[in-house]
């Protein structure tokens, strides 16, 4: 069974992702998801654009080349794990990429958006805690949030007043309610879409040349 190949994308350069390499860019680099909700959001055609989406994500596929041996192969065993649990999905970075792309056509990529920002806030320097959860707070949890996620009033005046004396766990809460409500409601649909089906297909097949 061969594998096919592609380059897994980098999180820091995903469009409307969180992601940064270095976390004093939060301050200094403008990030889409800063961008203001009212310019939201023309999702893809995916029905239309499938084939050039698969061509972006498996260019070996498209090319003839043979795959590689880099650490960069994405296999069809791999992405049929992705359906035995949402934790399995975020888990890949190519995984985190499709299901994001799959949120956008579904007008809620705010919620992989700040479940990825959480994340990356966990690993940040304590001198670098207060300004990145204001910052989080502001984009995606706030009222008046450009990217407001679906959360209940209680967990949203919980995490205000715990980004006052802010923790690496001061997120977890928020971000808990946010990865239930994709599992519950957004990952089976991606399960059953065609974005993630014809990837399937698309690398199955491959390996039966």
């Amino acid at each position: 069974m061969r594998a096919a190949a592609i380059s897994t994308p980098r999180l820091d350069k995903m469009p409307g992702m969180f992601f940064s390499a270095n976390p004093k860019d939060l301050k200094e680099t403008d990030h889409p998801f800063l961008e203001d909700k009212t310019q939201k959001r023309r999702p893809r055609t995916f029905g239309m654009d499938m084939k050039a989406y698969l061509r972006f994500m498996m260019p070996h596929l498209e090319s003839g080349m043979k795959p590689s041996k880099s650490k960069d192969i994405l296999s069809a065993d791999e992405v049929m794990q992705w359906s035995q649990s949402l934790e399995k999905l975020l888990a890949n970075r190519t995984g985190q990429d499709v299901f994001g792309n799959f949120l956008k056509s579904e007008f809620s990529e705010e919620n992989i958006e700040f479940w990825l920002a959480c994340e990356d806030y966990k690993k940040t320097e304590s001198n670098l805690l207060h300004s990145k959860a204001e910052d989080i707070y502001k984009v995606f949890v706030h009222s008046d949030a450009a990217k407001q996620i679906n959360i209940d009033f209680h967990t949203r005046e919980s995490t205000a007043k715990k980004i006052k004396s802010p923790t690496p766990t001061c997120f977890d809460e928020a971000q808990k309610v946010i990865y239930n409500l994709m599992e519950k409601d957004s990952y089976p649909r991606f399960l059953k879409s065609d974005i993630y089906l014809n990837l399937l297909n698309e690398l199955q097949a491959s390996s039966l040349k």
